[in-house]
């Protein structure tokens, strides 16, 4: 059993299913792959994509990390005043826009690829 494995184990209810859900979809993309990192699944390829957080009010949020950089065209994402990281509160699986997802993994991943990562942090 992998980490993120151990993780949605842990998990209850709704956000256990929503979690799970979630992992599947994006572990079932070429080349992502999972890693626990600050106690919750981030997902990677060349660099990191996108992260799971459960949320202690319920619910789940994905997380994209380039979030500022993305189009956002079916708006889902929400910056929710942050500067970089953008996402979406997901609370029960009936709920879940799945297409509008695959549509940003999708596009997250094509950024990936495509235009290279660059820290925002300072060089000293």
């Amino acid at each position: 059993m992998s980490s993120a494995q151990e993780f949605i184990y842990d998990l209850e209810g709704d956000q256990q299913a929503v979690t799970q859900f979630l992992h599947e979809l994006i572990t079932s993309l070429p080349e992502m792959e999972a890693k626990i990192r600050y106690k919750i699944p981030f997902y990677f390829r060349r660099s990191w994509i996108c992260y799971i957080n459960p949320q202690k009010k319920g619910g789940v949020e994905l997380v994209f990390l380039r979030g500022n950089e993305m189009t956002n065209q079916n708006g889902l994402l929400d910056a929710r005043g942050r500067s970089q990281v953008m996402g979406v509160i997901l609370h029960n699986l009936k709920d879940i826009p799945q297409q509008a997802i695959q549509e940003t993994l999708m596009e997250a991943i094509i950024l990936d690829e495509t235009v290279p990562y660059k820290s925002k942090r300072s060089k000293k």
